[in-house]
């Protein structure tokens, strides 16, 4: 394979010969030293390979040989550059591509994300594109000490990052925390309470950590203690001799009411568009982007107050590196209108809302219970108001509040004495 390559950058012909004793022909060859190589009979005449200097040599051996010599392929890139020598466009064409691929080799084409779970190549990449590094940006802009500190300051969840160069990819590997805590959290989970965030009447109570301070049946205010982060020490007499600060965690279920309104205005905006004849104005751009590099073509300039713009890409990668994107903006200008619900009409919007936001509700594990809520139509506005009875988890971690301290009988009467 080398072999080849080395032939073909250097030239080389092909040739037939033929005549009364070709034999005479390849001997002399050999006694002058001439390369030959790929040599077939065929019908009577040998065919052979030769370089550009040895073809050269050739004039005294076939006339001492008496025989004939015919080129039948001139192949290498001697050959191709004489074929092409007036084709001035054609080497321009070649020296600009080199130059661009020199040029563009210089950029960040890809960046490449690996290790990463808890956080989609998405999210982390709209991250790195805020601080400014994304595809299309020099390679000397490239700060991967910036990109670590930056990524491990802003995600807690990743205890280990390395960012380098790989040709035109910036390669980012991640390492994030197993267990999906960071150290604040394990700090917190040290000792933690759980309090109300409803002014409900307790429904239920599973506690699986902690002192409960709360039974089914109590009604509580917002803010007030239900379960203690702190575990009774007894000893064994089953006399409690002290606490130990623990991670709260239990189900509380209670029962509250909600207030919940909507509102619907009795007119609402429609776009019409602008027609020119028969068809919609359209405002048409097309951009070619290589990189940081933009060419556009059309005009999508607007005298209009109000528009809707639309961009279409298709992404594509040249050679699977080089990646272009080709896009096709549109502007229809519009103007305002107002326009009046209908009573059903409004009815109908105000009660699909309500079930969709019931059914929000349910699925953060909300129970309705009772519904009070009505819809009201009256001048200038529709709305849907009343009160939900629910029920629902009410509890919520909070740092613990201080482990109370026991004294022993014997350390009140050593305390006493002094």
């Amino acid at each position: 394979m080398f072999e080849n390559v080395i032939w073909y950058l250097k030239g080389y012909v092909r040739i037939r010969v033929t005549g009364y004793s070709p034999e005479r022909f390849l001997n002399a060859c050999r006694y002058k030293k001439i390369y030959i190589w790929n040599l077939k009979r065929v019908r009577g005449a040998y065919e052979m390979n030769l370089t550009i200097d040895g073809f050269r040599r050739l004039k005294e051996i076939v006339r001492k040989t008496d025989t004939k010599v015919l080129i039948i392929q001139r192949n290498g890139l001697p050959f191709l550059l004489h074929r092409y020598r007036k084709r001035y466009l054609l080497f321009g064409g070649i020296l600009l591509c080199m130059v661009m691929m020199w040029n563009l080799s210089g950029y960040i084409w890809n960046v490449d994300i690996k290790g990463n779970s808890a956080y989609t190549k998405e999210t982390l990449k709209r991250f790195l594109a805020s601080q400014k590094v994304e595809e299309g940006m020099r390679k000397k802009q490239v700060d991967c000490q910036n990109i670590v500190q930056e990524l491990r300051k802003h995600y807690d969840k990743i205890i280990w990052v390395s960012a380098s160069v790989d040709g035109c990819r910036l390669v980012v590997r991640i390492k994030e925390n197993e267990d999906g805590m960071t150290e604040q959290d394990k700090k917190q989970e040290e000792h933690t309470d759980l309090v109300a965030t409803e002014n409900c009447r307790i429904i239920k109570v599973v506690t699986r950590s902690g002192t409960p301070n709360v039974h089914p049946g109590d009604t509580v205010k917002k803010g007030d203690t239900l379960v203690f982060g702190q575990i009774a020490i007894c000893n064994d007499e089953k006399e409690v001799t002290g606490y130990r600060a623990c991670s709260s965690d239990a189900d509380i279920i209670g029962e509250t009411s909600v207030n919940y309104q909507r509102e619907l205005s009795e007119t609402y905006p429609v776009k019409k568009y602008y027609l020119d004849g028969i068809q919609t104005i359209r405002k048409r751009e097309y951009a070619v982007r290589i990189g940081t590099c933009i060419g556009t073509l059309g005009q999508t300039k607007n005298t209009y107050e109000y528009y809707v713009k639309k961009t279409h890409q298709m992404k594509i990668r040249i050679a699977n590196v080089l990646p272009v994107i080709i896009e096709r903006r549109e502007i229809l200008p519009y103007k305002k209108m107002n326009r009046n619900y209908s009573v059903k009409k409004a009815r109908a919007i105000l009660s699909a809302d309500f079930h969709r936001d019931c059914k929000e509700m349910e699925k953060k594990g909300v129970e309705i219970i009772q519904n009070d809520v009505k819809i009201y139509t009256g001048s200038g506005t529709y709305y849907a108001k009343g009160t939900l009875r629910i029920r629902c988890s009410v509890a919520k971690q909070v740092p613990g509040a201080p482990v109370p301290v026991l004294h022993t009988e014997a350390e009140k009467e050593t305390k006493n004495g002094d």
